[in-house]
Parts: C-alpha cells; structure tokens; sequence
C-alpha cells in the first residue's frame, strides 16, 4: 500500500512540473489571474453558497487587490464586497498543494476545497488527492511558506 501512494505522490509531482511548476523563489505576481481574471473567471462566492464552481459574469464583476473577480449575481458581488477576504482563494489562488511544497503552479477551477471557511484551490484532481491526504499539515506548510514567496512589486529580501 506504501508503494502505492508513492507511486501517486510521483505522478502528482510529476503532473505538476509538467503543467508548470516554477520554484517558489522566483517572483510572482501576488494575485493568479488570467487576462486580469481571478480564479480564472469564476465567482469565489458560489464555491461557499452553492458548493461548486461556478462561471461569472463580466456584467457582475468587481476589482479587489488589482484583480478582477467575476460573479454569477449581483448579490453574491455584493457578498464579496462587504467582505472579500472571506471569498478570495487562500494563497492568492495559487495551487495549494504546490505551496504546501514551496513551489507555485496554476489552478484548476474545478479542483477545490473549503478548509475553516477558507477556499484552497489545486492544479489538478492528483494534487487535489495528494493535497486532501493531509489538509490540515498541507495548510500548516502552506501558511508557512506562502509569506515567504517574493511577489512582484515587493522588496526582495
């Protein structure tokens, strides 16, 4: 059964160095977005109140720490502006199993989880698995190492 799991972990370790893992020591920008877009597009506040992903709308949109964050509604915009930090993806929606790992990789909208109230997303369903064998540890080495990520337009240290 040991060997099985490492035979995962590799794949996973793999999938990701093959889907664009960069070390976690190069700068990054502190928010993942694609063409300006958070999580890709999709409303952070669905993930809380509906339990999946789901796609929003440019007409529902608004801009929170130079991203913009799409919505299926007015009111979940609303939701998200009274108090975004309750919505926004933890890590600024970088993979969190590639954090966890001190490296930095895309996400995979789909591939999600809500851990105290707090939105994780993963690059793909293997890094998801991986990722869910230990949330709670992977969060702790996440927090920890997320801080410490030079992000563009900060001072090195």
């Amino acid at each position: 059964m040991i060997g099985f799991f490492r035979q995962i972990f590799a794949i996973c370790l793999l999938s990701l160095f093959v889907t664009g893992i960069a070390m976690a020591d190069m700068p990054i920008a502190a928010m993942n977005t694609e063409h300006g877009l958070a999580i890709k597009g999709y409303d952070p506040v669905s993930y809380f109140t509906t339990g999946k992903p789901t796609l929003g709308l440019a007409q529902f949109s608004t801009t929170y720490k130079a991203a913009t964050y799409r919505f299926v509604s007015a009111e979940d915009r609303n939701r998200f502006i009274a108090a975004p930090e309750k919505f926004v993806p933890q890590y600024g929606g970088y993979c969190a199993y590639a954090i966890s790992l001190n490296r930095i990789a895309d996400i995979d909208p789909d591939e999600w989880a809500i851990v105290n109230n707090k939105l994780y997303l993963n690059n793909n369903v293997l890094s998801q698995t991986l990722w869910s064998f230990d949330k709670s540890g992977n969060i702790v080495k996440g927090d920890r190492n997320w801080p410490l990520v030079p992000k563009l337009g900060e001072p090195m240290s």
